[in-house]
């Protein structure tokens, strides 16, 4: 397995070449600027598996049907203590910013509001939705499930059965960036077998099971027929999260599982989340102490030598390095945004 060129391709031009495709694909400007601001983030993050790769699979998904251009965010229940919210599979880019922004105007009103977001399409990094919660004062917690057919094997088992369910929280901080917790409970992202293997690079032992159910390091075999099974972060901890992010962030709202095989093309994901003002409750400032006591008790360790960070913290050192020397994108990642821009008129991806 040979590794390939990468190319080092400025944000600003990235993210306008990824707004072109979305306006040539029938998105309007607001959508396709929101999509294409969140993508291009997550590459800065250092988060290529949501980034921009994931564009040819968006434009697939509108041609499918899987993803309906310019849908509009609608409140399906509203009990004043939650708010259900349905997608009908719009950009979930849009769709889960818009819930958002309903749950932290409810919070900041209330104290607390819980906020569901069912049945949109794939709503990308969910740390971004934390971050947008922490930008606003808002302590949140999120729990996703991914309905598009089932890549991770439950803990001691050897065939698929969920998806990657992700989980985030964020701590806004005074001065200073927020506490931010993100991560995919399987061992690895699916995004990231898929830039492993567009990169031509071996994955981590442990992370992956052949379709036979055996381990392998090869990321091809996420893609086999039959497929292959990512595996769960933490063991049977993992799993377990697993398994509370699919019944809390759809089965509750009666919103799709994943309870199947194989999907339908499309990727599918609802979101719980949970988002507290301290301001409002009246404990932000012994929150903000109490945090910067702990945090700081946690990063005493670096001065003996150690190396601790905060989550979030690689992220934001990552997007630093990539600002000022361009988004590392390999050319198979690029041949598929050339086709991809090609499919909805465009005569290319722009130049890079």
């Amino acid at each position: 397995m040979s590794e390939t060129k990468m190319h080092l391709v400025p944000w600003d031009r990235l993210q306008a070449n990824t707004v072109s495709v979305f306006r040539a694909a029938g998105s309007e400007a607001r959508e396709a600027q929101l999509i294409a601001e969140h993508l291009v983030e997550a590459n800065l993050r250092g988060h290529d598996s949501h980034g921009v790769g994931v564009v040819p699979m968006y434009i697939n998904g509108v041609k499918s049907g899987g993803m309906v251009m310019n849908q509009s965010l609608t409140v399906a229940i509203d009990t004043g203590a939650m708010l259900i919210c349905d997608a009908g599979q719009g950009a979930g880019q849009v769709m889960a910013h818009d819930a958002m922004a309903l749950g932290i105007a409810r919070a900041r009103d209330e104290g607390s509001a819980i906020v569901s977001l069912r049945n949109s399409h794939h709503i990308g990094r969910i740390g971004h939705w934390a971050e947008q919660c922490a930008a606003a004062g808002m302590v949140s917690i999120h729990f996703v499930n991914v309905v598009a057919g089932a890549i991770v094997a439950p803990f001691g088992g050897t065939q698929s059965r969920l998806g990657t369910n992700p989980f985030a929280a964020a701590f806004p901080r005074d001065g200073a960036p927020p506490v931010v917790v993100d991560f995919a409970t399987s061992k690895l992202a699916a995004g990231k077998v898929r830039v492993a293997h567009n990169k031509g690079v071996k994955l981590p032992p442990g992370a992956l099971l052949d379709n036979q159910g055996k381990p392998t390091i090869n990321p091809g075999a996420l893609f086999d027929t039959p497929p292959g099974s990512l595996t769960t972060f933490g063991e049977h901890k993992g799993w377990g999260m697993m398994l509370a992010c699919e019944l809390l962030g759809a089965a509750l709202v009666g919103a799709p599982t994943q309870h199947q095989k194989d999907g339908n093309g499309a990727v599918i994901n609802s979101m719980f989340s949970v988002i507290v003002s301290p301001e409002r409750l009246g404990t932000s400032g012994p929150f903000a102490a109490e945090m910067e006591s702990v945090l700081g008790w946690v990063l005493s360790e670096n001065e003996g030598g150690g190396s601790v960070k905060l989550p979030g913290m690689p992220e934001l050192e990552t997007k630093a390095k990539r600002l000022a020397e361009g988004v590392p994108v390999d050319a198979a990642t690029l041949e598929q945004l050339e086709k991809s821009a090609r499919d909805v008129g465009l005569t290319g991806f722009g130049a890079l």
